[in-house]
């Protein structure tokens, strides 16, 4: 589980990036965090990544302070977050094979994980064909998919994906929510930040808005439509 305590983050004396935010997000969520830009999003994701502390208050996951995590323990920490961005980052040089079987030697697998693990992903993403491809030969939500297959790779617990249809067309981002959503149904706990407000609203999940720093709203969709 993952919970915010009154988290508020300064970057000046005079503007909070977020302010007294507090929530819980339960294993096995879908998540949106919706809000205009710069309303404090990335900083939340930021604070989940342990790339900044908190000012103020308390970010606890799976029990543990993030707060408290030192040298050695960051580290295994953030082995449990795939993280997806809105620009893929993908290696231009390596095929999509050799892109995720980077990820996952970065972490210490070994040759036989890699090679058993990969269909299995790419099964996932539906590209079992596109292995041996490039990301320039791929559309932009093949190539988002790749960075999701790659997020998989070490069987993290939590799937944070930022902005992840910014690049991508409506069709295809569509495509990439109800993925994620199926990847959700799993058991991985998944936290999509957008801006994209309407598209959020098909998708019956739960939303939690952000506006100049502050949680302004907190929703279940299907809830509202029932």
């Amino acid at each position: 589980m993952i919970e915010f305590k009154n988290v508020t983050k300064m970057y000046d004396r005079h503007t909070p990036a977020l302010e007294n935010v507090s929530l819980k997000i339960e294993d096995g969520e879908f998540v949106f965090i919706v809000g205009e830009s710069g309303a404090g999003k990335t900083t939340l994701t930021k604070l989940l990544l342990r790339q900044t502390r908190a000012s103020k208050g308390d970010i606890v996951v799976d029990g543990k302070r993030l707060k408290r995590l030192g040298l050695f323990t960051l580290p295994r920490y953030r082995r449990k977050i795939g993280f997806v961005f809105q620009d893929f980052r993908l290696f231009d040089q390596m095929t999509v094979y050799e892109n995720i079987a980077f990820a996952m030697r970065a972490v210490g697998a070994g040759r036989k994980r890699i090679r058993r693990s990969i269909p299995l992903l790419l099964k996932i993403v539906d590209l079992e064909t596109k292995a041996e491809r490039f990301p320039s030969e791929l559309s932009g939500g093949e190539q988002q998919r790749v960075a999701l297959a790659r997020a998989l790779a070490n069987n993290p617990k939590y799937i944070i994906a930022d902005e992840p249809t910014g690049n991508i067309d409506e069709k295809h981002a569509r495509e990439l929510i109800a993925l994620l959503s199926k990847i959700s149904e799993m058991g991985k706990t998944v936290i999509v930040v957008t801006h994209e407000k309407a598209l959020v609203e098909d998708f019956g999940k739960r939303v939690i808005t952000i506006s100049r720093g502050h949680l302004v709203a907190d929703r279940h969709i299907s809830q509202e439509k029932e």
